[in-house]
């Protein structure tokens, strides 16, 4: 490697530090994560306690849970590509402000719509904030090795985000009143919005032509009329249904007239050329598919532990909870791995190693085996963090520095996307294996029967509400069969994460560092040979 690369990574590296100590500026930039993640979990243990004291109907309580994902998600790529433009830490100064003002708002809401809207208003904010937070850290870490680094901190806070939500929430209803769980943010962000002021460097990519304002509508009532229609099919609505498919069906069109145009626009949002990167668009679908085999996983799990095995919401947290501690370990220890194997071998090994996970799980029955469901977890955990952390990481070193809010914001989306595709696919599964076993229960009628087929939790209602011989059928019918349709389910996630580990092996055998490349691809040019001059 020639000296003067050397020299032009360090001018890299100080210009993008500049002000501010790279990992003081890591630590931030977690924070502000950590606020996004815990939003994201916080209120569904508050859920009861907020139907009690609001009275909100069926579809306003559907909207309290999930308007906030929705709005975060739809707004991802337009906040991710607006900071590109104006500059990513005003669009995460901004979205701290929004997110405090909103926890206010929704804290004190004494209404249901007023409480929607503040949901709303939240997920904009975490809409700014979460692809600047990569972004940023995209700019300050411009060395490869110490940004996987930071990359994996980030991803292990994100874990502790998921997890530490329900328990808090759980601590904050035991002591508080509901609106508590949202008033947790204003302090962190009344710190957060100075110190981020002070610390954070200012960073855009390239300003060439006006900002496409019209593809960045596009794009995101696109992406809300795909989720909204995901979520709806992972909630168990027909896929007939008009508030089904029209979403789906116009989000589709919308988020195609998108693609075409940026790829006709001279200085498109999107630059859709980072697609035609192996590295990228692989990095891409790994996302999109590890989330897509797991996380309806999660939803089963927990009904799983409550409903078959009888376990207490707490009991169910701290089950699950070696399944977030393996995903902490795997994000510290990824820049390591990363380094020693690369991106190839480390998200296809995350794969298998979560594909062997599901795979082992599937010796659950209807009895509690604690050992074999913490090996389970613990690999689970790990492999999966593993795959992701790969991902992420080869997906926002492959894209160029200008271009890094709309990268993340395009992996933030995946990660969304992926997320809702599962819940819906691997729901429809798991109703697919379950409904058949209660079909013909001695002794129960076929309206009980077709009523019990719909989950097991309204299984066991109408269990209760029969009584005697033919409602403790029905409920032993309807557990078998639940157990049945998780181990169908666990099956088809194992087929999906194995797909993934071959998709992986597209992505780059080494951990190809920016020095390491500039010296490959553009080595220093020699100075001409002088002419001699004769005395």
């Amino acid at each position: 490697m020639s000296g003067t690369t050397t020299a032009a990574v360090r001018l890299r590296r100080r210009a993008a530090g500049a002000g501010a100590n790279r990992w003081v500026v890591l630590v931030v930039l977690c924070v502000s994560l950590l606020l996004v993640a815990l939003d994201a979990t916080v209120l569904h243990v508050a859920v009861p306690a907020v139907t009690e004291d609001l009275r909100p109907g069926a579809i306003e309580l559907l909207w309290i849970v999930d308007v906030y994902p929705l709005v975060c998600a739809s707004l991802l790529i337009l906040f991710g590509t607006l900071g590109d433009r104006v500059g990513r830490r005003r669009i995460l100064l901004l979205g701290y402000a929004l997110f405090g003002v909103a926890s206010a708002v929704a804290a004190f809401a004494p209404s249901a719509q007023v409480l929607i809207l503040a949901r709303a208003l939240l997920g904009v904010g975490g809409a700014m904030i979460m692809p600047a937070t990569l972004s940023i850290l995209r700019q300050v870490f411009p060395d490869r090795r110490e940004r996987a680094l930071a990359i994996g901190v980030w991803s292990a806070v994100a874990a502790v985000g998921a997890a530490v939500g329900p328990l808090l929430g759980g601590f904050l209803l035991e002591h508080f009143w509901w609106g508590s769980v949202f008033l947790v943010n204003i302090p962190l962000m009344l710190v957060s919005l100075p110190v981020g002021r002070l610390l954070l460097p200012e960073s855009t990519g390239e300003r060439n032509g006006p900002w496409d304002v019209v593809g960045a509508l596009m794009a995101a009532a696109g992406l809300f009329g795909v989720v909204l229609g995901v979520k709806r099919l992972g909630g168990g609505e027909p896929v007939a249904s008009v508030f089904t498919l029209v979403p789906l069906v116009l989000g589709a069109l919308l988020l195609a007239l998108f693609v075409r145009r940026q790829r006709r626009r001279p200085y498109p949002l999107v630059d859709l050329r980072m697609f035609t990167r192996p590295a990228f668009s692989t990095s891409v679908g790994c996302i999109v598919l590890a989330m897509l085999a797991l996380v309806g996983l999660e939803l089963i799990a927990a009904q799983y532990l409550q409903l078959v095995l009888g376990l207490s919401p707490l009991e169910t947290g701290l089950r699950l909870l070696p399944l977030t501690v393996a995903a902490m370990a795997s994000g510290l220890a990824g820049a390591r791995m990363l380094r020693r194997f690369g991106p190839r071998r480390m998200v296809c090994f995350g794969f298998l190693l979560t594909a062997a996970a599901v795979l082992t799980l599937t010796a659950m029955g209807g009895d509690d085996n604690a050992g074999l469901l913490l090996a389970g977890f613990v690999l689970l955990g790990f492999g999966l963090e593993t795959t992701l952390f790969g991902a992420y990481e080869s997906m926002l070193s492959e894209a160029p520095s200008d271009q890094a809010g709309g990268a993340a914001a395009i992996g933030e989306t995946s990660y969304q996307l992926g997320a809702g595709i599962g819940i819906a696919l691997l729901g429809s599964v798991m109703n697919a294996a379950y409904a058949p076993g209660l079909a013909s229960v001695p002794g129960v009628p076929a309206s009980a029967s077709a009523s019990a087929g719909h989950s097991l939790g309204e299984a066991y209602d109408v269990a209760g509400r029969l009584g005697g011989p033919a409602g403790a059928a029905l409920r032993r019918a309807a557990r078998d069969s639940f157990v049945h349709g998780l181990h169908v389910t666990l099956l088809v996630s194992g087929g999906l994460l194995l797909l993934g580990a071959v998709m992986a092996l597209r992505l780059p055998r080494v951990m190809l560092c920016e020095e390491e490349a500039a010296a490959v691809e553009v080595p220093a040019p020699r100075e001409p040979a002088m002419p001699r001059v004769s005395a």
